[in-house]
């Protein structure tokens, strides 16, 4: 499956560019494909950030979303900047990835929210504050946000699986032209296979 399909199917609002082309990738890019997967949202419970009288939206969470929306306008404006010469496709190609690696960490973030949203109203509940439908909300809540972060993590890890199968297809184009050196492409290589693995052990 193409980048661009796992974005367009995930995130409606960006679609990236994923063509074969030999264009190697460009110092300085938004995101080199050269991939590690972004840290995990740490999970705590913040009684103080949670409580009633204060908004129910941590920062990290809202920060996400501002990074998020921002990133898919960059994703949806380097179609338009492609076409008129401006951008190379690896670099709108990367955009598309940082949509996929924003949205999954988003999602584990809002993920750690329901937990402890689940935590506080178990408290609340034991200390007769609140009824019981509102935790088994709040449950439910953690189902749902566990799922959305499953599929989130999964379509990030197939979008930097292809992108490094797209930078592997690249960098052997290079040494084949002579442009690129047999160490690049085992370091590929390599990634590949790294992430290839990370995806199967998912499954």
């Amino acid at each position: 499956m193409k980048l661009g399909v796992v974005i367009l199917a995930m995130f409606a609002a960006a679609l990236p560019l994923w063509a074969q082309d030999d264009l190697p990738k460009k110092d300085g890019a938004d995101e080199p494909f050269d991939v590690e997967p972004p840290l995990l949202i740490q999970n705590g419970i913040n009684e103080e950030v949670y409580s009633t009288s204060q908004s129910l939206v941590p920062a990290d969470v809202a920060q996400l979303e501002k990074k998020l929306e921002s990133a898919r306008r960059s994703a949806i404006s380097a179609q338009r900047l492609v076409k008129a010469g401006i951008l190379a496709k690896v670099e709108a190609e990367a955009r598309g990835l940082r949509v996929a690696r924003i949205t999954a960490e988003l999602e584990e973030a809002r993920l750690g929210q329901a937990k402890d949203q689940l935590v506080l109203r178990q408290r609340q509940f034991e200390a007769k504050e609140i009824a019981k439908n509102e935790v088994d909300s709040a449950a439910a809540g953690v189902t749902l946000a566990t799922e959305t972060a499953l599929k989130a993590i999964a379509a990030r890890d197939t979008a930097e699986l292809d992108a490094a199968k797209l930078n592997l297809e690249r960098q052997q184009k290079l040494l084949s032209l002579g442009s690129a050196r047999k160490s690049d492409v085992a370091r590929a290589e390599a990634k590949v296979a790294e992430l290839a693995a990370k995806t199967d052990g998912r499954d």
